[in-house]
């Protein structure tokens, strides 16, 4: 089974992962979230991070999602996964995205996931006005 760190700015990680559960439903092992606060040291952050990616890590591998690339949570993160056998960054992340990610981390490669994850979450971010207004035509 792959496993999922969220990282991200305030409670947004947390919020989102609540959101996620409440559409496929919870997940009881492998997901985590850090909650990145200004009330709280650098060190400490990337102490947190890094515990969550050595408790997660295993042999399916690891996927560590962000909020938005070149933010604080991405910055702590990066360094720390970077040569980091069997995990994957991605940034970004939107509530289709951890749909999709609860949804097949039984049946999918940790690289093969990672795909499928950023086309969701590419696919979920239109102009909705304009998708409906070309298939009606």
């Amino acid at each position: 089974m792959i496993n999922f760190l969220v990282v991200t700015h305030g409670d947004f990680g947390a919020y989102l992962t609540e959101a996620a559960e409440s559409i496929v439903g919870r997940q009881d092992q492998g997901v985590r979230v850090v909650s990145i606060s200004p009330r709280v040291c650098v060190s400490d952050l990337s102490q947190r991070i890094r515990k969550a990616i050595t408790e997660l890590g295993g042999a399916d591998g690891l996927i560590l999602f962000t909020d938005m690339p070149g933010g604080t949570p991405s910055n702590l993160a990066f360094p720390l996964v970077k040569d980091a056998p069997n995990v994957e960054m991605v940034t970004g992340v939107n509530l289709y995205m951890l749909v999709s990610a609860f949804n097949h981390r039984l049946d999918y490669t940790l690289q093969a996931l990672v795909e499928k994850v950023l086309a969701d979450g590419k696919k979920s971010v239109c102009d909705v006005r304009r998708q409906f207004l070309a298939r009606a035509r």
